[in-house]
Order: C-alpha cells, then sequence, then structure tokens
C-alpha cells in the first residue's frame, strides 16, 4: 500500500480553522476542516468523517490543496465538451451571418438555425443542433434583431455627406438668428396606423403557435411625431391625413414646445408636404430636408417601430375614434418617458447648442 500523499508545508491547522470561519463557501470550510483534522495529526479516515466523504475524495482534496493552496478548494465550474468548431469554421459561420443568405443559392431570405446547421454540414461535414448553434452565435456575441429600415435605393455616401456637412447647415441657421440663440435639433415624420394592424412577435411555449386578432377594415389615422432627442421633448397630434394644412398645424404644435428663446433646426423627409413654399412656418423653427430615401437618417422611424411594437399592434381598433384615442394614448406614453426619447433617438452627429 502507497503513503499517504503528505500537506504542504506553509499551512498548519489553525490557519485552515481561521479561513474556514471566513470564507462564504460552505463546501470549501467544510474541506478546510477536514485537512485542519489531518494538519494536527488525524488520520485520513478522521478526516474522512469530517467531510462526509470517503478516502479518495479526501486525496483529492490534498493534491487540489497541495497545487492552488484554499482556492483549490473551490468549487469549479465543469469543464463541459470541447466546442466541435474550430477557429476556422467559427470565422466562417461569422462571415455567412454578416453576409446573410443568397436566396437564389440557399432558399431562404434569412437565416435560420436550422438553415445554418444544414450551411455546416454542407460546408464541414459537421453536425450541430439548433441549440447547440444558438449557443455558439451567442458566445459570439450575436443576438437575435428587428432590423432597422433602409429604403432598397438608399444612397450611403449622400447620407454621409448629410451626417459630416449638418454642422455647417446649423452654422447656416446660427448665422440669422440673433447671436447666443440655443439651437433645438428636432426631428419630424408621419406614421400611418389603421385597422389592418401589424401582428408582434409574441412569447409562446416551444412547438406552439399562437394567434393573434388582425383585422380587415380599412380606417385609419396619422400619427404626426416630432422628437428633441438631446432634451427628450416630443410634440405630435393626430390626424386624420396628411397635407400642407395638417403640416402647417405640427409646425405649430412643434413651435409651443421649443423652450422660449431657442430656436428649432427641424429635420424632415422630402415628402410634398414637407416641402412646399406654402407651409405657415413659425418663427422660430427652421427646415432642413434630409437625402431622399435616407430613412436611417429619422430616429422617428425607430420611435414609430418602438411604439407599433410595445403599444399599438395586436389590436383591433373598433372605429375611427377608437384608433384617434389609442395613437394619443401611445404619443403621450412617450412624451411621458423623456428618458426613451433620448436613448432612442440620440445621433452623434446631429447635436444643438
Amino acid at each position: 500500500m502507497g503513503s499517504a500523499i503528505g500537506l504542504r508545508e506553509d499551512f498548519d491547522g489553525a490557519a485552515l480553522r481561521r479561513l474556514s470561519r471566513t470564507t462564504k463557501s460552505a463546501n470549501q470550510a467544510r474541506r478546510l476542516l477536514a485537512l485542519a483534522e489531518i494538519y494536527d495529526g488525524g488520520s485520513r479516515s478522521a478526516a474522512a468523517r469530517i467531510g462526509g466523504v470517503g478516502l479518495q475524495i479526501v486525496r483529492d482534496w490534498v493534491i487540489r490543496f497541495n497545487a492552488r493552496g484554499p482556492d483549490g478548494l473551490l468549487d469549479g465550474k465543469a469543464p463541459g465538451p470541447r466546442s466541435r468548431l474550430n477557429d476556422t469554421q467559427r470565422q466562417a459561420l461569422i462571415d455567412v451571418v454578416e453576409s446573410g443568405p443568397i436566396p437564389a443559392i440557399h432558399g431562404v431570405v434569412r437565416w435560420r438555425l436550422i438553415d445554418l446547421a444544414q450551411w455546416l454540414h454542407d460546408e464541414f461535414a459537421v453536425s450541430l443542433d439548433e441549440t447547440t448553434i444558438s449557443r455558439e452565435l451567442k458566445k459570439l456575441g450575436y443576438v437575435k434583431l428587428t432590423a432597422r429600415p433602409r429604403h432598397h435605393a438608399q444612397n450611403e455616401h449622400a447620407m454621409e455627406a448629410f451626417k459630416k456637412g449638418f454642422a455647417a447647415e446649423l452654422a447656416k441657421v446660427k448665422a440669422i438668428l440673433p447671436k447666443g440663440t440655443p439651437i433645438e435639433v428636432w426631428f419630424q415624420d408621419e406614421a400611418r396606423v389603421g385597422q389592418k394592424n401589424t401582428i408582434t412577435r409574441r412569447w409562446a411555449r416551444r412547438g406552439t403557435r399562437r394567434s393573434a386578432p388582425k383585422d380587415q377594415r380599412t380606417k385609419s389615422a396619422y400619427i404626426f411625431g416630432a422628437i428633441c432627442p438631446e432634451l427628450g421633448k416630443g410634440a405630435g397630434l393626430i390626424l386624420p391625413f396628411c397635407n400642407t394644412d395638417t403640416m402647417s398645424l405640427h409646425l405649430a404644435e412643434i413651435s409651443l414646445a421649443v423652450a422660449p428663446g431657442a430656436h428649432a433646426v427641424v429635420l424632415m423627409d422630402q415628402a410634398g408636404w414637407h416641402m412646399t413654399g406654402k407651409l405657415d412656418v413659425p418663427h422660430n423653427i427652421s427646415i432642413v430636408a434630409l437625402p431622399a430615401k435616407c430613412p436611417e437618417l429619422n430616429p422617428v422611424e425607430n420611435i414609430w417601430q418602438f411604439m407599433r411594437d410595445n403599444w399599438l399592434s395586436n389590436r383591433v381598433f373598433t372605429s375611427y375614434e377608437n384608433i384617434v384615442d389609442l395613437c394619443c394614448e401611445a404619443w403621450n406614453k412617450l412624451v411621458d418617458q423623456p428618458w426613451r426619447i433620448m436613448t432612442i433617438g440620440r445621433r452623434k452627429w446631429a447635436r444643438g447648442s
């Protein structure tokens, strides 16, 4: 029979008992007390009784303690099986997720986990289930998000040029104002809300498919909304249609929300009722047109998405009046949450003064 493995000499029984009283781990305390018994001359069997384990486990504790000291007696997370993807395969997975599927080749317009599983099998002969692929993607920093709107004919160069030149646009407005006039940057847009409502995702048990009400009637109204992200302010109206008169009403509403003595620069798209010379523009507002086909520059698009996902979808509107009431309720909820307007609406390139 081999001799017992000795304990390291830089500790003693008294030191281990002191550590057992200060540790927050009950298992570590139990192991420290068992090894303290050995330091004090007790048998390995006595240490096993104190630890409530067998002699082989005590031997394992001694080896761990000799190698790492008291930290070796802490519980560690099991390493689990090795990943079945190597670094090359993992990088290829990142590349294919970033580039997206080609419908003519892959047969889908967005990647599902089952599609990625098939792709990995075809490319590398690696068989993974959907849960494993989901875990791998999360480790790589990917989550499933709703895409932001982008016009199919968007001009990336025009977008970047507008961002870089926005400070110059602000300077032009400041030049015609009294010196020291504060500038508020606002964004404006309209959203149609109607009885033919959208259906959003819902939590459901795996393997089931939840249903949601879907109306086929056509009554609708428009939310005219504007936000000032830097100050968390909003100004909105619910109106029956979009034209020059309703746009003038909304500009008057925005004008009332601008701080006394300040001037608002309102960014909006190039819809006909936005750019017409017949608009009644208040004295404390200047309009700056966004580049054509660039909805990503307007954070109000993201405001609409948030409102639909959280307050306006998955419901049936009984009448036009009901649409107006619920749109007013949703907009008022938004205005009551200035931090929400700030987090959704702020853009680094769009800052007032």
